[in-house]
């Protein structure tokens, strides 16, 4: 990123999961994906479909930035196991396993042919998902972007090889409407990390405080410092 950015996002709407109604048991409502493919939707394709669609019902001309840190991994655990036995791989599977999934689900259930981003970059992944909300809908100030990113746990085979995650946050999803004529204003601002201690919970955990409870926030990663307010 070099020396740094520093951009504002226009907040027409926003969406977490689990939010503050939802029980530690209540799966996210995705009755508006057809029944024979949302048996197969796993925990995450879930709470992004579900965040997602709350956040874009009644907007037509839509582009779509979804993000992941890890995506759907726990569908590419499922591939690794059959390949160890030998046994054929599941095409839905693995259609349900790539890094977009979720983006081509959404905009498969609502018709649209618009472009659609998938953004994954480490512990950054949010911050780098909101610029590039923020680059399109500058680019098209006419047209609202659909911000949505989603993570869950890492399957047991790679949480060895994982750096810490926040048991507060550990398995979330939040969406971000953009559209420039919206009241709320969030000011981002990114700059290297200089030496300050990395903050315990992860970057989900920071934005969605802010959102939240309207107040300054910020987040020190391993090279990048993320400021909302």
């Amino acid at each position: 990123m070099g020396t740094g950015a520093h951009f504002v996002i226009p907040v027409a709407r926003w969406c977490v999961w689990p939010d503050a109604q939802s029980s530690g048991t209540e799966r996210p409502d995705v009755r508006f994906v057809d029944a024979s493919l949302r048996r197969r939707l796993g925990p995450l394709a879930r709470a992004m479909l579900h965040v997602a669609h709350a956040c874009a019902q009644g907007v037509s001309d839509l582009r779509l930035v979804f993000a992941s840190r890890h995506g759907e991994l726990g569908y590419t655990v499922a591939l690794l196991r059959a390949l160890a036995v030998n046994e054929p791989l599941s095409p839905t599977v693995f259609s349900l396993s790539v890094h977009n999934a979720a983006a081509g689900l959404f905009s498969a259930f609502r018709g649209d042919r618009a472009a659609a981003s998938a953004v994954a970059a480490g512990d950054d992944t949010l911050g780098y998902a909101l610029l590039e909300a923020h680059c399109q809908l500058a680019a098209e100030p006419e047209r609202p972007v659909l911000m949505v990113y989603g993570d869950e746990p890492l399957p047991q085979e790679y949480r060895d090889q994982a750096q810490k995650e926040s048991p507060a946050r550990s398995g979330c999803a939040v969406c971000v409407l953009l559209a420039s004529d919206a009241v709320r204003r969030t000011s981002v601002v990114a700059e290297a990390s200089s030496g300050a201690a990395a903050s315990e919970h992860d970057q989900a955990a920071a934005f969605i405080g802010h959102l939240e409870r309207r107040v300054p926030v910020r987040w020190v990663g391993p090279a990048t410092t993320w400021s909302w307010h």
